[in-house]
């Protein structure tokens, strides 16, 4: 008589990864207020990753504010003293990102987001490749430095 021992931890560990994902992305939301006593966003610079978005939220402001990217990339309307925007950055859109508040932008009323390439497979594949390649030219007993 044969004996098969099965076991779901692998399917329990793909489940609670699934779950991971799906969390992580309802939560990947950076959040931008305001600090109206100091005519400031806040946090004033923001760094991430492509397809990240950035939430700017502020409610029962005394003043309007707004949140307009200096060339027009995004922008959260007029000033309001409520506001809830969210602006996803996606694919292919990395790089450094200014905005203002129109209305205080004298006042320094300034933000930063930077937004750094996200790593697709193809790069993953090419690096894979280059240090395929570097294995394969190895000689035995001798070690190379990158310089």
């Amino acid at each position: 008589m044969i004996f098969v021992l099965v076991s779901l931890t692998p399917l329990l560990a793909v489940e609670a990864s699934y779950l991971e994902n799906e969390n992580s992305n309802t939560q990947s939301d950076k959040v931008i207020t305001v600090d109206s006593t100091n005519f400031r966003f806040s946090p004033s610079e923001i760094t991430l990753n492509e397809g990240e978005s950035v939430r700017f939220f502020w409610s029962g402001e005394f003043l309007g504010h707004n949140a307009v990217e200096e060339n027009g990339f995004f922008d959260s309307g007029d000033p309001e003293t409520n506001v809830d925007y969210t602006f996803n950055f996606e694919i292919g859109t990395n790089g450094t990102y200014t905005y203002v508040c129109e209305p205080h932008e004298q006042m320094g009323m300034i933000g930063t987001i930077i937004v750094k390439p996200i790593i697709t497979d193809s790069d993953e594949e090419e690096e894979e490749e280059e240090e395929e390649v570097m294995k394969n030219e190895a000689i035995p007993g001798v070690l190379f430095y990158n310089v």
